[in-house]
């Protein structure tokens, strides 16, 4: 199991005092992605950048390889030692660079020319806002002390002051020689200063006359300037300087040696024998410094992590400042990353899907930032996300950033449901297939029950997915498995789909339907990501009481904002992350949007979510419904289109009733019309549709009993139509293995 430095792992089990507290906050760990070395590599080639991952065929079978009867087979490969190339190529990674990353890469340059300017603009506004109003005066008050300590030091230089003490000591002693000795001396001294201080005097008085006759009137200015202010200078109290310090912080000093070493010295990571050492020199990194030491043998990376705290404390920082990275060259290097100020604390801004004109959902988006700032892309694709954490901490906001991102992309068929009925999703209406908000009925219409007939709904379309993509050509279907080709084919009808529930618990807990809506999100949280259908739901209260485990043991990511206890965080991120050093609890309330993530990737770590607010939202989700309108996948609520009536089981026998004898082939449309006339109150609503709703609605009733429709031709008035149909056989083979699995229940 990984370390993750961002929350250090406990000292004591994880089932002691839930009561305990900690004040250390836990950082990422970054994992270092770089491929495996293959041990058997063939000596005459190299492998290929991204096929370190591919496996290699067994040879043994041809016919399992795909391998024509007879075809010549490689022989076994032989593995050999490393060559002396590879040995040192290997050693080479370890060389450090001629010019360090902050040189080389242009964000770096970016980061460093950003903190330059921001550092040294501070100190020189900072000092230019008081010289007019508090340095000027303090040099005015100070001066006069100023010239008069000047003139006193000149006078104790020419009479020789600094001798004194020793002639009043001859004269204390009686030593008559020693005394006319040091009179000697005092008098060639005094004669000698005088001179120069005469003639000193009287260069500066020509000078200081010349300068005001002929010299212009700045640069007079000037030097009255520089004098006063160095009289100013002088004459400042020691305990009270002219000029004031702009940065007086640590986190605004140079970091040293000297720092590092005492931090580790205070946190027991050092010894009497040995001290830690620095295989790389200490310098900027972006918007702090990265350090890298070596710690005494027999210190480890996880004793760092367990010292965090009180390696802050020996840097004279907090502890949300301070990052550490595993190397995994050896146990003992530790590398630290010492931010200027709290990452987490600072807001990510604005999202960039507020200048995007549509998004690829097939492809990462930006959905934060990093403690360091570095992007972090977020994906959708096979597997469903969980959100939890206390109120008014941004869950909503990281989450309706992915679901803006889907709307982005019109070929993604988007499901909102607002269990708390807030204005926070009520703009998706514009773009959302299926939308409800809230739990009690309004306006005629119960959003518990359009929740209920949409996962019904998409439940179906799922079973139908898995297959209709097996019965696909491979080469239009690669291995079974859905591809953007034929997510955007609308004649196929399987578009990504993102079905969004906030504030689930307000749903599962609804006296009625609660139980058949777990069951059947659990289902689409397990099955559907694999078909394209993703689920995220999110929750403020994610106990099994009000979120069971049964779902969110589904979620294959999880991202935990600010929540209360280290319990509630292993609650949402999952049994064991507590260990792991992932604790979401220590996150501060000044953390708004800032959670842990786990499982959409292979790291865990800390995403700063973009900010998206209302008028933001409002302005990307109507810029995505002109998008959609002009793809012409704008469907369901967002266009008007009310989902398929629900009809019983009984429909396959109302439809073989209403086929006339000798129909083998017939069109959806006229046995929807025949069974209005068989069954009004139940089909009467799908008479009243046009034509192609009207066979639609057929369609999406039949599908769950693997009814297809296929084109039937029809000799009209001369000419041949075609229009959607079902088959008589289809429709018996359907009602025969109905009555077989009634049967073996």
């Amino acid at each position: 199991m990984t370390e993750n430095p961002m929350f250090p792992p406990p000292n004591e089990p994880e089932n002691t005092d839930p009561e305990r507290t900690a004040d250390v906050l836990p950082f990422p760990l970054k994992k270092d992605t770089t491929p495996p070395a293959d041990p058997e590599i063939p000596a005459g080639g190299a492998v290929k950048p991204g096929e370190w991952q591919a496996e290699l065929p067994d040879t043994d079978d041809p016919e399992t390889d795909g391998l024509a009867e007879g075809a010549p087979v490689d022989p076994p490969r032989e593995v050999y030692p490393p060559s002396v190339s590879e040995w040192m190529e290997a050693r080479d990674k370890a060389r450090m660079p001629v010019l360090p990353d902050w040189v080389k890469l242009p964000d770096q340059r970016k980061a460093v020319r950003k903190w330059a300017v921001r550092h040294y603009s501070t100190v020189i506004g900072y000092h230019a806002v008081r010289l007019p109003c508090i340095y000027t005066p303090k040099v005015l008050w100070y001066s006069p002390r100023g010239a008069w300590r000047w003139s006193a030091a000149v006078g104790r230089w020419v009479f020789d002051a600094e001798g004194k003490s020793l002639r009043i000591a001859s004269v204390a002693n009686e030593d008559a020689a020693e005394y006319l000795k040091l009179s000697r001396q005092r008098n060639d001294r005094v004669r000698l200063r005088g001179i120069v201080a005469f003639l000193s005097g009287i260069v500066g008085l020509a000078a200081t006359l010349t300068l005001f006759v002929m010299a212009p009137s700045w640069m007079l200015l000037l030097a009255v300037a520089a004098f006063t202010t160095t009289l100013g200078v002088v004459g400042a109290p020691a305990d009270r300087p002219l000029i004031d310090m702009a940065k007086v912080t640590f986190r605004k000093r140079k970091l040293s040696s000297d720092i590092v070493i005492r931090a580790h010295e205070v946190a027991g990571l050092t010894s009497k024998d040995q001290s830690i050492a620095f295989p790389r020199p200490i310098g900027r990194d972006g918007d702090g410094w990265r350090v890298v030491v070596d710690l005494p043998y027999g210190k480890s990376f996880k004793d760092a992590l367990n010292a965090h705290t009180k390696v802050a404390s020996g840097m004279d920082i907090a502890a949300t400042q301070l990052f550490l990275d595993k190397d995994e060259t050896s146990e003992r290097r530790v590398s630290y990353w010492i931010a200027d100020r709290d990452p987490l604390a600072v807001p990510s801004g604005k999202s960039p899907l507020l200048g995007a004109t549509r998004v690829d959902f097939w492809k990462p988006f930006p959905w934060g930032v990093d403690e360091r700032g570095n992007p972090v892309m977020a994906t959708m694709l096979w597997l469903s996300l969980l959100v939890g954490a206390v109120p008014r901490q941004g869950k909503t906001f990281s989450a309706r950033t992915i679901a803006l991102a889907a709307a982005l992309d019109p070929y993604v068929r988007l499901y909102v449901f607002d269990g708390k009925a807030s204005p926070d999703w009520r703009k998706f209406a514009l773009v959302a297939h299926r939308i409800g908000f809230g739990i009690v009925p309004k306006n005629g219409i119960d959003p518990v029950g359009h929740l209920l007939t949409s996962l019904r709904e998409l439940k179906a379309d799922v079973e139908d997915r898995y297959h209709r993509l097996s019965e696909l050509p491979l080469h239009v279907c690669p291995e079974g498995k859905l591809t953007p080709e034929i997510s955007r084919d609308k004649k196929l009808n399987m578009p990504l789909t993102l079905f969004v529930v906030d504030e689930v618990q307000e749903y599962l807990q609804h006296p009625e339907h609660g139980k058949e809506i777990l069951s059947l999100l659990v289902y689409l949280a397990r099955v559907a990501p694999a078909v394209g259908v993703s689920v995220m739901t999110s929750t403020q209260k994610p106990d099994d009481k009000a979120c069971p485990s049964e779902l969110r043991d589904q979620h294959q990511a999880r991202f935990a904002l600010r929540v209360g206890a280290y319990q509630v965080s292993d609650t949402i991120l999952g049994a064991g992350s507590y260990s792991e050093g992932l604790d979401a609890s220590k996150l501060l309330k000044s953390h708004k949007g800032v959670g842990l993530l786990k499982g959409m990737s292979d790291d865990s770590g800390i995403v700063r979510t973009y900010l998206a607010d209302g008028r933001d939202a409002e302005r990307v989700l109507t810029r995505a419904a002109a998008l959609r309108e002009a793809e012409g996948t704008l469907s369901g609520d967002a266009v008007g289109e009310a989902p398929a009536p629900e009809v019983s089981a009984t429909i396959l026998d109302d439809v073989a009733q209403v086929l006339g004898k000798g129909e083998t082939k017939i069109w959806s449309e006229t046995v929807v019309d025949r069974l209005a006339d068989l069954r009004p109150e139940t089909y009467g609503p799908w008479a009243e549709l046009d034509a192609k709703p009207k066979a639609e609605a057929l369609t999406a009733a039949l599908k769950p009993f693997g009814v297809g429709t296929e084109q039937i031709g029809r000799r009209v008035e001369g000419k041949t139509v075609n229009k959607r149909g079902i088959k008589r056989e289809d429709i018996a083979a359907a009602i025969t293995q109905r009555n077989e699995n009634r049967d073996a229940g």
